[in-house]
Parts: structure tokens; sequence; C-alpha cells
């Protein structure tokens, strides 16, 4: 069985800059755009106090995207948002003009006229900019990587999209996506993966991502809990990491919880940049075979990789045993305590935190990180089973997966 690997934050720090852009006024603004829509609905918290007790510590906090708009992920929270914010830009109009009502409507397409949205994706992110895109009158066309599963793929197409699999791993269906905005009239990238001269959209998609943060800190607080003592969060890119590691840094400035990143381990870029202490991100390449599909990326997004290195406390790299340990538990709870229904790469976090409670192979990361009988964690089940047939084969005890 392949080993969980781990390192500390030794990177040295950076001047800051891209912090503000998860600053508690933008994604408050985040959140009222969404709210304009009819489909959206806060997203469950569940609350695992029987399995906390299990594991020793004093709460355990999942939050459950896999209602989110009726797309089963988060990711559509980030997509949307930014085509709100580009509509708006290219109108001049301020984003608390891009109302839901606006967005669809007559005047919004006489003024606006209609763009054609280009993005890659795993899954999700893919399936969230044609969601947005076929509700507010737009185009979309989708490149996905060798490898990517049926239902995936079908989901997305149901939503109108041009749709392709290419021959090549997502980190390169980026590239032909952006290549392919530029040749089209009035085509736009729309990426949650950031590079020199393309931050702007990616900063807007990281803001969107703030609405669930945003959500489960409230949800918290309602439970009775004033600040989680650790925040796991998983990173392909890296955009919801920084996101919510951005967030959390604002939300609780003079005594911010411990986070840790988490990542697949056939795609560790940001474990492999955090070993590396200097500072700059490294690159994964290949194949990047790995079940936890929604962050098998291997290059890292430029703005969140800025706000992790100078807040983020640990970043660890997953086998693929950690997410199915996690899909598996959060499958069957302990009486009392809600069932989650979560993915590939929902999981990884129940999966490792049970880990480090279970495992005494594991007690240098579990003493790092500061887990006790005090420790009140956050994690964040960022999809649900977006393919059936493999979430099905990995809970009811079969590994395999497309």
């Amino acid at each position: 069985m392949e080993k969980i690997k781990w390192t500390t934050n030794q990177l040295p720090k950076s001047k800051d800059r891209n912090l503000e852009i998860m600053s508690l006024e933008n994604v408050k603004h985040a959140r009222a755009f969404h709210q304009s829509f009819p489909q959206y609905s806060v997203t469950p918290l569940a609350q695992l106090n029987n399995m906390a007790s299990y594991l020793g510590v004093n709460g355990i906090y999942v939050k459950d995207e896999s209602y989110r708009f009726g797309l089963n992920a988060f990711k559509v929270l980030g997509g949307s948002f930014a085509m709100g914010r580009y509509i708006a830009q290219q109108l001049g109009k301020d984003i608390s003009e891009m109302t839901y009502d606006y967005l669809t409507s007559k005047q919004l397409r006489d003024e606006f006229g209609q763009a054609t949205f280009f993005t890659a994706t795993d899954g999700n992110h893919g399936r969230g900019v044609t969601w947005a895109a076929s509700k507010l009158g737009q185009k979309s066309v989708v490149h996905m990587p060798k490898g990517t599963c049926k239902p995936r793929f079908d989901n997305i197409a149901k939503e109108g999209a041009k749709v392709t699999i290419e021959n090549v791993n997502y980190d390169e269906c980026v590239r032909l996506a952006a290549e392919d905005a530029a040749a089209t009239p009035h085509g736009v990238i729309v990426q949650d993966t950031a590079w020199e001269g393309y931050e702007e959209i990616p900063a807007w998609i990281m803001q969107g991502y703030g609405t669930m943060a945003l959500e489960a800190v409230e949800q918290l607080k309602a439970a009775g809990v004033k600040r989680p003592t650790h925040v796991f969060v998983q990173a392909g890119v890296g955009s919801l990491a920084g996101a919510v590691q951005g967030f959390i840094a604002n939300m609780y400035p003079d005594n911010p919880p411990t986070t840790v990143i988490m990542e697949a381990q056939a795609a560790n870029c940001l474990y492999q940049s955090a070993v590396a202490a200097d500072g700059q991100a490294r690159a994964v390449g290949g194949d990047l075979q790995t079940i936890m599909a929604g962050l098998a990326c291997g290059e890292a997004n430029t703005i969140s990789w800025d706000i992790l290195k100078n807040h983020s406390s640990i970043f660890v790299s997953c086998p693929d045993w950690v997410a199915t340990k996690g899909m598996r538990m959060l499958a069957a709870p302990f009486k009392g305590d809600s069932q989650v229904v979560s993915g590939e790469s929902g999981a990884v976090g129940m999966g490792l935190l049970a880990t480090l409670m279970q495992d005494e192979n594991y007690k240098d990361l579990r003493d790092a990180i500061g887990l006790n009988k005090d420790s009140i964690i956050l994690l964040f089940s960022t999809e649900g089973d977006t393919d059936p047939e493999s979430y099905k084969k990995i809970v009811w005890g079969n590994t395999e997966s497309c």
C-alpha cells in the first residue's frame, strides 16, 4: 500500500497581494450573485458527532456539495460568477446588477449578444460552466482529457455544450481551450487555473467558490462553533484550496485554523512545490492516473499558490486508498449521523482524518497538524456520485474505477 506523504510549510512568504481577492466583501458579493438564482439554496453541513467521538476529536463537520444547484458538485459556483463578472465588465456595469433575471433577459441579449465560453475539465468544472452558459443563453465548448468517464461526458453534453475528449492530459486540454478561445470571435476561456497573463477570470472563479466557504462558516456559528480548529481542503490546480484558504485567513485573521492541503499522489504539484521549499511552483506531468479525477491536475494556479504558501500549514500527498476509505465511511455513517454521498475527489479529507486518528504509523503527521480530543474539523465534500458506477464499485467493495 502506498504511503501518505507530507510536509510542513517552510516556504518563503511573498507580499501576499492575492489575499485581497478572497476578502470578506468580495465573497459576500459572490454569494449575493448566487442568491439571485432560483436554483440557489444553502447546501447541508453534516455534523458527524458519533464519528467524531469514535475518532477521538471534538467535532467533524462536512460541507455536502452534492446538493449544489442540482449538479452534484460545487464547481458551478466559480464558473457562473466568473461569467457574471465578465459580462459586467464588458458592459461597464457593477456585479450587483448581474442578477439571474437580468442575465437571462432579452435586454442582456440586446446589450451583450452571445459569447462562447471555452473550458477544460475533468468533469465538474465543465458541467458548471455549461450549465451556467445554457441558463444564461450563452454558448460553451468543453475539452476533456483522455480517460474521461462517459457519465461525466454525458452530463456536460446534455447541457448543450460542444464536448470533446482529447488524447492528452488535463493541463494540455487547458492549453487547447485557451488556443481555441483566442481564435474564436467573442470567445472567452473560463478556467479555474491561472498563469502569467491569465489571472482575472481565475480570481473571479475563486471568489465564486467563496460562497461555499461563507455558508460553512455561518452554519458552524449556527451550530455553536465560533471557529474550526482545523480545515482540510483538497486541491487539483489549487483554485478551491486557495479560495478556502484565502477566505479563512480573512475570516480569522487573529487566530487562523490549521489548514491541511490534500492532493492526489499522482498529481501532487503543490506538495512537490512545498517540498522544494524555494517558493517556486513545480509541475507534475504524465497521465496523472488517479481515481480522484477532479484533482488530476499537474500545474498549480499561480494565484492560489501565492495564497497557500503564505497561509497553509501542511501539504499532504494522498494515495487513492485514502479517498476510497473516506467514501465508504461517509456512505455508511454511525446511527444518528448524516450520510454524505461523496465522490472520489470529495471524500479524501474524511479518509485522511480517519487514517491520522487511527493509524500510529502517521502519529508524526497527526502531531504536526495538532489533532487531538479538542479538535473541530471542517471538511468539504466537493462532489457527490458524479460517476455513479464508479461510486458503487468503490463503496460496495470493488476499487476498480474508469
